[in-house]
């Protein structure tokens, strides 16, 4: 009896343990259907998003060179954007067209497109509106305007020395480089934060600079540069 009941005490075990199969893989997939996407995802692909930090302004003085600076950088940026756009249109389209002769009208036919489309707004730009646009045309091209000018020469140098005439005291030359120019610096955290709200349509800097590193160099503020002062007939 002893024994028979020590068996059916231990029968359960024996019964628990072959009959139940347990299923190792208890993680399961979830797929993602994107409206008017006929793949299905197991994840949803996101855009890159750049952290802005606030900025910490040396004092009330350069707070409002900045605030100057981001009313002045939002008024050319477009016409920044647009300048460098025809100009990829415009390099595109001269690789397709074989005689030089057929290059040189539709590079008029650019020129008289760019004068007829902003030229008049550039001439009512002031010298700071003008230089911030050099600037840009650099940030966004990878070339100076003289430079510009020198390589395209007869369309673009007459649009460039006649429709900134009045702008003309200007660099041509300047680049724009937020390592070496608080400045530039600002004018690139401006263009950022305008990209985030969408106020700008983005168009990302062909030159090689980190932005996280010139902001980490002007946040220690070890030496102040200050930014270059404005013409108060230009606020």
């Amino acid at each position: 009896m002893k024994i028979f009941l020590s068996f059916l005490l231990l029968f359960p075990c024996f019964v628990w343990s072959q009959v139940y199969e347990t299923n190792q893989d208890s993680i399961q997939d979830t797929y993602i259907i994107i409206e008017g996407d006929s793949i299905v995802r197991k994840s949803i692909d996101l855009d890159e998003v750049m952290i802005l930090n606030k900025i910490n302004f040396v004092d009330k003085k350069e707070h409002i060179q900045y605030l100057i600076l981001r009313r002045k950088t939002l008024k050319v940026y477009p016409y920044a954007k647009m300048a460098s756009d025809r100009l990829q249109e415009l390099n595109l389209r001269l690789e397709m067209l074989g005689k030089n002769r057929a290059k040189k009208r539709y590079t008029k036919q650019v020129q008289k497109y760019l004068e007829d489309e902003f030229s008049a707004e550039l001439k009512k730009m002031t010298r700071t509106e003008g230089q911030i646009l050099v600037k840009l045309i650099h940030r966004q091209t990878g070339k100076t305007t003289f430079d510009l000018i020198k390589d395209l020469r007869s369309g673009w140098r007459a649009f460039w020395f006649n429709s900134t005439a009045s702008i003309f005291d200007i660099s041509l030359k300047e680049e724009f480089d937020p390592m070496t120019s608080k400045e530039d610096y600002f004018i690139e955290d401006i263009l950022e934060r305008n990209f985030q709200n969408q106020r700008l349509e983005r168009q990302n800097s062909v030159l090689d600079f980190d932005f996280y590193e010139a902001e980490k160099k002007w946040r220690k503020r070890l030496i102040t540069v200050p930014l270059q002062p404005v013409n108060p007939s230009e606020k």
